[in-house]
């Protein structure tokens, strides 16, 4: 109990300024006695004297003060305990330290602004292709040259279909210089950004809400070596066109979908994986069809099965760029 009870306040003060209080009275409070604050008159059992207030205050602080030096001594042996450890602890990265979660586009954009503000040596990048805006073109192309200004390199790769996105040619021959180099390749399945070899950013959801900052070193050690796997066999952007055809007359974008096909993808997530509209990608789907002799879509799958196409080195496979 902490509080004492009015009527008990009032009894309190009339016990001290009178020096006792009626047992009786005493009864319409029976705070008091919880208090400790009276106790009975030796002369006479109908009165009750008061405890004087240093005494009943200090009874009630010795166990409270009690405790605080035993919680006090508890604290110093836990420090003591985990002293040995907090030096290990502190050398070693935890993984709130190597993995951000970056959640809304406003957090993302500054992350990645303050991360490649930064860059000194290089920049990489993995860009699925789609259509971006003028103004994004704009930002990025302030940001790159900057960057290169400073010395950084910059390899950016994307999927063939950027050759027919005039942006992005535009963005690219703005910016071809030693310092800077795209390629492109078939298929690319999620966005990469990799700054100095440091620091990582991925996409954690479809929606692009939510990305991941990684600086886990084994982590940024894997994206590398995968970057880097992608880029020796893309196609740099000065090289021409990737499409021309074999000698069946099948294209390497059209290799590429039939391995989606026979996969069991639709056309919506093929085009989704080839950076393409859905229209473009059933015109080639329609002239593989016809190269291969197909009358049905059932049949096309059998026929490219059958006829050997996916074991074939595809047009450029194997090239070292």
């Amino acid at each position: 109990m902490s509080e004492l009870c009015d009527e008990g306040r009032r009894l309190y003060a009339i016990s001290l300024r009178s020096g006792r209080v009626a047992r009786k009275d005493a009864e319409a409070a029976p705070c008091l006695m919880e208090f400790a604050l009276l106790h009975p008159d030796p002369d006479d059992a109908d009165w009750l004297r008061p405890v004087p207030p240093a005494v009943a205050l200090a009874r009630r602080l010795n166990p409270i003060e009690r405790e605080i030096t035993e919680r006090r001594q508890l604290s110093v042996e836990l420090s003591q305990i985990f002293e040995p450890f907090m030096s290990i602890g502190a050398e070693v990265n935890t993984p709130s330290d190597s993995i951000t979660v970056l959640e809304g586009g406003d957090r993302i954009n500054a992350a990645l602004n303050l991360a490649t503000s930064q860059v000194r040596s290089e920049l990489v990048t993995v860009q699925p292709s789609d259509r971006i805006s003028e103004s994004s073109l704009l930002k990025s192309l302030e940001r790159d040259r900057a960057l290169i200004e400073r010395g950084v390199k910059i390899r950016s790769l994307y999927q063939h279909t950027a050759r027919y996105n005039p942006e992005k040619l535009a963005y690219s021959a703005q910016l071809s210089d030693g310092k800077v180099e795209y390629r492109t390749i078939d298929e690319l399945v999620e966005r990469l950004i990799i700054v100095d070899g440091a620091i990582a950013f991925i996409p954690a959801r479809d929606d692009q809400k939510i990305a991941l900052e990684l600086r886990h070193p084994g982590l940024i050690r894997y994206l590398m070596k995968v970057f880097e796997y992608l880029w020796d066999r893309a196609v740099p952007m000065s090289a021409g066109g990737p499409y021309s055809a074999d000698s069946d007359g099948i294209t390497e974008i059209q290799y590429s979908i039939a391995k989606l096909l026979v996969e069991g993808h639709v056309d919506e997530a093929i085009a989704r994986r080839l950076g393409m509209n859905v229209r473009t990608c059933r015109a080639h789907i329609a002239k593989l069809a016809q190269a291969l002799g197909s009358g049905s879509r059932a049949q096309l799958g059998y026929l490219i099965a059958q006829s050997g196409l996916l074991e074939q080195t595809l047009p450029g496979e194997g090239d070292t760029r």
